[in-house]
């Protein structure tokens, strides 16, 4: 093994020997991979195309005791630190250009406790390897819609998925974590044992050590459910979307709806006349007695003309990873995401007027439905905030080539700016790309931030954990 050059917290290249390398690598049950070797690429690339950095030194973690080794090493050498979990975060922070790049990515160890209702992952967990594992006992914890999202990073930014109307945001779930601080050292955190901590990851990201295994609380869930997704015309999109807005505010917990726009994909029941046009659907799921959630969402159904109705009774996990193949890995990625507190008629003309100037077949307009358990938890309970939304809106932009990044990049900055004035003054931290600074971390965590920065000062001084939607130490 050679020697390695990595950029170090003063943004300058320190040279690690040989015999540290070597050092550092009897102690891992994971690799050391280093430009140039076999599978350095392959480590290196996460979901969004987009991101193109090169670590300096890739650590494969197998284990706590992996990180552990990992964290006190680049520490004692002042070297700059990202870390993977499943990679699927859109502003890329899991790689650093030129630092070390600790990747969780081999930490997959599932411990599901049906008695209880309880289930332990370890960080590089997805949520569709946590869905089978819970699914076989009919549980399952609040995830993300799309199945090949990481717990990690989602857990640690709130969280929202198909059950939290009913259950809260993915953190509210959460029974403990064990922890891998910036000095090194190994801590369990929970609303009994270092408090402080445990309200600081619930919402507040990755900035104050590495989490490297979740306690979850678990819900009984289908395994069948009412869910699938009706599509309208275009054309219809005014009175679809003052149809969702106003069945949103009276819908029961159970039921969860997203409000999609894009152009049509040639999915087999699409009709073969509406592939590419511009559609306007709610997809959904109902997550209680089949019967009682055929007549919940009868309304919707029974709504319009539809070109396309798959609403029907399926298993939870087939809803769950419905959106996977709009969410492909490899592809170019661009986010921009407001919380809304309604979706007036002013609001929904500036949408239909920017789905009207779409310029990628992949991208997705989303509107996720939220309140329930999620408005009823107190905002202050964790780092988690603006639960007092109606929506999350996620300017979903896909695309393919990278040459074509500054048109859709483009579309969506200008879509954005113009959906500012119905915003809450709020985003989600889990959707903030990859060129928006400090200030929209703010926005993230609102009367939080003060608390958080004060938290960061306490675990981690030096900033060791920046790569990231970071809150800096308070001063």
């Amino acid at each position: 093994m050679q020697k390695a050059i990595i950029k170090n917290l003063n943004n300058e290249e320190t040279t690690i020997d040989e015999a540290t390398i070597q050092l550092l690598k009897v102690k891992l049950r994971g690799e050391i991979i280093l430009p140039g070797d076999a599978g350095y690429d392959k480590e290196r690339s996460i979901w969004n195309g987009m991101i193109n950095k090169k670590p300096g030194m890739i650590i494969c973690c197998k284990g706590a005791s992996d990180v552990i080794h990992s964290v006190n090493f680049a520490r004692e050498n002042n070297l700059l630190v990202s870390v993977r979990g499943g990679g699927h975060n859109v502003a890329g922070n899991a790689v650093c250009e030129g630092g070390v790049m600790i990747s969780l990515n081999y930490m997959k160890g599932i411990m599901v406790d049906p008695v209880n209702r309880t289930a332990i992952a370890q960080a590089g967990v997805n949520w569709g390897e946590l869905d089978k594992e819970t699914e076989v006992f009919g549980l399952a914890a609040p995830g993300g819609i799309v199945s090949t999202t990481g717990i990690s990073g989602l857990t640690l930014g709130g969280g929202f998925g198909w059950i939290s109307r009913k259950a809260g945001f993915t953190s509210d779930n959460l029974i403990s974590a064990d922890i891998v601080t910036a000095d090194g050292k190994f801590i369990t955190a929970s609303k009994n044992e270092n408090a402080d901590l445990f309200w600081g990851i619930c919402g507040g990201g990755g900035n104050f050590g590495i989490t490297t295994s979740f306690k979850y609380k678990l819900y009984k869930v289908g395994p069948n459910v009412v869910a699938g997704i009706i599509l309208y015309p275009v054309k219809d999109a005014p009175e679809v979307i003052k149809f969702f807005n106003e069945f949103c505010k009276s819908s029961p917990d159970e039921l969860t709806m997203l409000l999609v726009l894009r152009l049509a994909p040639p999915a087999p029941f699409v009709p073969a006349e509406f592939h590419g046009k511009p559609v306007v659907g709610i997809a959904l799921l109902y997550n209680g007695d089949i019967e009682e959630g055929k007549k919940v969402v009868e309304p919707i159904k029974k709504f319009g003309k539809p070109v396309a109705d798959v609403i029907t009774v399926k298993p939870y996990m087939a809803h769950q990873s419905m959106f996977d193949a709009g969410q492909v890995s490899g592809n170019c990625y661009y986010w921009k995401s407001e919380y809304l507190p309604e979706i007036n008629d002013d609001c929904a003309d500036v949408i239909i007027e920017n789905m009207n100037k779409i310029t990628s077949p992949l991208t997705g307009i989303l509107f996720f439905q939220l309140k329930g358990e999620i408005n009823r938890i107190d905002a202050d309970s964790s780092a988690a905030e603006n639960r007092d939304a109606a929506f999350i809106m996620n300017i979903n932009t896909c695309w393919e080539k990278p040459e074509e990044s500054e048109k859709h990049i483009k579309w969506a900055k200008d879509f954005w700016n113009s959906m500012l004035p119905f915003s809450t003054g709020g985003v989600y931290v889990d959707f903030i790309s990859q060129d928006e600074g400090e200030e929209r971390a703010k926005s993230a965590y609102k009367a939080n931030y003060k608390k958080l920065a004060s938290l960061k000062k306490r675990y981690d001084p030096a900033n060791f954990f920046r790569i990231n939607q970071n809150v800096k130490p308070d001063a």
